[in-house]
């Protein structure tokens, strides 16, 4: 089973708290998209509105609470337990206990038997019963009562908790599902991520799993399951409020994929020194490469095909083997590793529970661990022993786009210096190497200059209830990103296969006008895709062929052509992303969809 995350967000201080809320749940509704509502607690008591539907339809509903309520929590769902309905939207009350939660209460059945919460409960959600748990144990001391809730519940929990009779105050607790803080101007703030803080201030913390947060006006206290008080390290935001919004874009993912040059800039440029690869300001010496034999990259979705393409060069250019394991196998099977494999995590949000748990089973081997991770401060990049933070900044929309070229970008970083220190690239081939990583800029802005066509092609297929990519090599592992990326918002059914396995059976789905999509980067095996491409044309397929050609004008070989920029196919990865990444992006705005908030997806994992 797999949950996907919510927003939650809590405020308390010296401003109405309503708009807060709902104006942090629109910054946090790419998180959870159904359902969203609040609950706001005043000398009358707490008073709850929710809605189905986006954020919109709650702040309707909520017109009618005290403007002059100071404290609240918020939360926008992604439907997990029980269908989408006001009733199961959050938060939930039950007796003097309100909460909203992110997450899975795995044993939730027990726990309604053994405490005989069965009469309490209104709803379908596992949610529910913490709060009627709560309520069962409080006895008038909150941190008491959540102590013992926390020693009872099974599975992973971002809750944020209203007493009743403690107006005024919000506490909260965690385990794997994040959340951030921060306390400002005599009033403080609690959310599922900075989205919803930055507008405040760029001052926060992460919320240790397993500690419990009492949230005042203008304070917070954390402290262990224990009582002793924790002092969390303080984290600053280095960018802004604007870099969370359209900025004139009709969605998130078209402005994410504009500002991939940018990120790829943050992300590679401070990490070269007189023309090499330098990793020793992020804590990554020399010496960990060192006594390296072998190299497993671990990840899910999108960040693991990063990982392939980080695969054909470790291999291809530095002949180290290298495993790419998805996370959520890696997890249930007895891996080869050992202090000699260098494991690399992939994961933009650095929260992602599958990826997370392969992460401590790969230390468990021994394996030094190195993170590659978006969020600083996040789970992930905490429990590694080396980090290498990508500068994506936020990404809203649910696919992903600049996370993964910056992913691809810290691979090549990590690979170049492997080289250098094992001696199997000199320091002009290194030089090199990075001077074309630092041209990818140039080579994604001239391809951005295709839009045009790529709407071309986009309103041709956005018809089809089929596309194929094919391709080679590094060609393939960027056909599969791609079909993922138009299946997930375009709804279109994709496939990508490797083009020399078309003769082994996959051709028989090659039907009159069925669109097949042909990258063809890879000089060496150039000849070899074209002959692939004739075949299925030869068939009927309506074939796109992305590559470096001149024009082409042979109908046998194509019937659109999407012209790259000439590179190296090592580096042209970019370029082909970015035609793909708007392909996925056309073909599900020409078809009416909204392409930041997919069905049934929300934008990151945390449960199994």
């Amino acid at each position: 089973m797999i949950i996907f995350m919510c927003g939650i967000i809590g405020f308390t201080g010296n401003k109405p708290v309503k708009n807060i809320l709902i104006n942090g749940l629109e910054q946090l509704e790419y998180r959870g998209y159904d359902s969203a509502g609040i609950a706001v607690l005043d000398e009358n008591g707490i008073n709850i509105r929710k809605r189905t539907g986006k954020v919109a339809q709650l702040r309707e509903a909520a017109m009618d609470l005290n403007e002059e309520a100071y404290c609240g929590i918020g939360h926008t769902r992604w439907a997990t337990h029980g269908g989408v309905t006001n009733v199961n939207a959050h938060p939930h009350k039950s007796g003097r206990v309100v909460l909203i939660h992110n997450g899975i209460i795995e044993n939730y059945r027990e726990l309604i038997t053994e405490y005989g919460l069965k009469n309490k409960l209104v709803s379908e959600t596992d949610t529910e019963v913490v709060a009627a748990l709560l309520d069962t144990l409080y006895s008038g001391d909150p941190i008491k009562t959540i102590r013992k809730a926390v020693d009872l519940i099974s599975g992973s929990f971002a809750l944020c908790i209203m007493f009743e009779d403690h107006p005024g105050i919000i506490y909260a607790v965690r385990n794997v599902s994040p959340m951030v803080a921060a306390s400002f101007d005599g009033s403080s703030i609690i959310a599922s991520d900075i989205t919803a803080i930055i507008p405040y201030t760029k001052r926060y913390f992460v919320v240790p799993e397993y500690h419990i947060l009492t949230i005042d006006k203008g304070s917070i206290k954390c402290e262990d399951l224990n009582g002793n008080t924790v002092e969390p390290e303080i984290l600053e935001v280095n960018w802004d409020i604007s870099s969370a919004q359209k900025g004139g874009y009709p969605y998130f993912m078209l402005k994410e994929i504009y500002e991939q040059p940018d990120a790829l800039d943050r992300t590679v440029r401070p990490r070269v020194e007189n023309g090499l690869p330098y990793l020793e300001e992020d804590g990554i010496s020399d010496s960990l490469f060192k006594g390296i034999k072998n190299i497993t990259v671990i990840a899910c979705g999108t960040a693991m095909h990063a990982g392939m393409v980080g695969k054909y060069v470790f291999e291809n250019k530095l002949r180290i083997p290298v495993n790419v394991e998805i996370a959520s196998e890696f997890r249930y099977k007895d891996p080869i590793i050992d202090k000699d494999t260098l494991t690399i995590v992939l994961s933009q949000s650095g929260e992602t529970i599958d990826t997370l748990e392969a992460l401590r089973l790969a230390k468990r081997k021994g394996s030094p661990v190195l993170s590659i991770v978006n969020v600083k401060g996040s789970t992930i990049a905490r429990e590694s022993d080396y980090v290498l933070y990508t500068h994506a900044g936020p990404e809203i929309a649910v696919a992903s786009t600049k996370a993964y070229t910056v992913q691809i970008a810290a691979m090549y970083l990590i690979a170049c210096r492997f080289g250098l220190v094992k001696g199997i690239m000199s320091e002009e081939e290194a030089r090199e190497f990075i001077s074309k990583l630092e041209n990818v800029r140039t080579l994604i802005e001239e391809t951005l200059k295709s839009a045009n066509t790529i709407k071309m092609v986009a309103n041709r297929i956005m018809i089809s209830p089929d596309v194929f990519y094919i391709g080679r090599g590094i060609d393939y592992t960027l056909s599969l990103e791609a079909s993922l990326k138009l299946k997930e918002i375009s709804y279109i059914h994709s496939e990508a296969y490797a083009a020399g396995e078309l003769k082994h059976g996959t051709i028989a789905l090659i039907s009159e006008n069925v669109p097949v999509i042909a990258i063809a980067t890879e000089k060496n095996v150039y000849s070899k895709v074209i002959s692939n491409v004739k075949e299925v044309k030869s068939r009927g397929a309506y074939v796109v062929l992305v590559s470096h050609d001149d024009k082409i004008d042979d109908t046998s070989i194509c019937d659109m052509q999407i012209r790259l920029p000439e590179a190296d196919s090592t580096f042209s990865v970019f370029a082909t992303a970015v035609v793909l990444q708007l392909i996925a992006y056309y073909t599900s705005d020409a078809k009416g969809l909204d392409v930041d908030k997919p069905r049934n997806l929300a934008k990151s994992v945390t449960v199994e």
